[in-house]
């Protein structure tokens, strides 16, 4: 079993074997916080701080038969001891966790995170009705802003989806362009239909352009930063040439939306079609913008 996984299940324990929904996502989001490396990283989501992560782990839970689901909580539903299994140090967060927040209930952990998280809330649905002004105030000077038109990247590699999707979140990206030839993902959450989803939930557009993309046997043998400097400069002559419609389209995307990002896999640029492709985007006679690599 995944040691993510055991991390739920020995918080479910000492929480008395049953948690709501919302109240177990908080009290993850808290013990992430107190963690050097969080087994699960987080969004922020309707209902304030959320991890798609955590939720898939729970579902697959559920469907082993380790936990039950409600339509509020989840239950454990076997015997097996899950926190004697867990590192010394987070048996000790987790005990941590249930002093100072096990008497609170699922508003309570919202509003807590909310006013010491504001950036967890700008997309709650709850934070206007359960803060102050003064509280919700900053969660409102927490939304990122910024008119100022920017083309980014981002690859996903070596990151969680949530750290992925807060990038663009913090970056007031409004449209992810994929740009994979072929949108599959071994990785949670990176398939064409499930990142679609995610960013739609967060307001973020994601369309797909696999013509700019790199047909996978091409991408075969790649084992030093020759073999990519070939594989691009074969890029830069035969589809950056046959697919200006689509970078047309894409500076139209920009011009009217102002902060878009191409997204694909690498995480180093240099290793990236998104590179060349952002640079022939660049070099349009009417580009006057920014180029960021987030």
């Amino acid at each position: 079993m995944f040691y993510r996984r055991k991390i739920i299940l020995g918080m479910l324990e000492v929480f008395g074997n049953e948690l709501e929904k919302i109240r177990l996502q908080k009290l993850l989001f808290l013990l992430s916080k107190n963690q050097i490396k969080p087994e699960y990283d987080f969004i922020p989501y309707k209902y304030g701080c959320y991890s798609f992560s955590a939720n898939a782990d729970l579902t697959a839970m559920v469907r082993q038969g380790i936990l039950l689901e409600s339509e509020a909580n989840f239950a454990k539903n076997d015997e097996v001891e899950y926190f004697k299994a867990l590192k010394l140090s987070d048996q000790k967060k987790i005990q941590e966790l249930k002093e100072s927040y096990g008497k609170m209930n699922a508003n309570s952990l919202m509003k807590h995170t909310y006013i010491n998280f504001p950036f967890w809330a700008i997309k709650s649905l709850k934070a206007k009705e359960i803060l102050d002004e003064k509280y919700y105030e900053k969660v409102l000077n927490a939304i990122p802003k910024s008119e100022k038109t920017t083309l980014f990247t981002i690859g996903y590699e070596g990151i969680s989806l949530e750290e992925y999707l807060t990038r663009l979140v913090r970056n007031d990206v409004k449209i992810l362009i994929d740009v994979r030839r072929n949108p599959l993902s071994m990785k949670f959450g990176f398939s064409k239909t499930l990142l679609q989803r995610y960013c739609n939930a967060l307001d973020i557009e994601y369309l797909h352009f696999p013509e700019v993309g790199i047909e996978s046997d091409k991408r075969q043998e790649l084992n030093n930063q020759s073999d990519y400097d070939k594989l691009f400069e074969n890029y830069k002559e035969c589809n950056i040439p046959n697919t200006l419609e689509t970078q047309n389209k894409i500076l139209d995307l920009l011009k009217s939306k102002k902060r878009i990002a191409l997204t694909c896999f690498e995480a180093d640029i240099c290793q990236c079609h998104r590179k060349h492709l952002a640079e022939a985007l660049h070099s349009n006679q009417s580009f006057s913008f920014d180029v960021k690599h987030i």
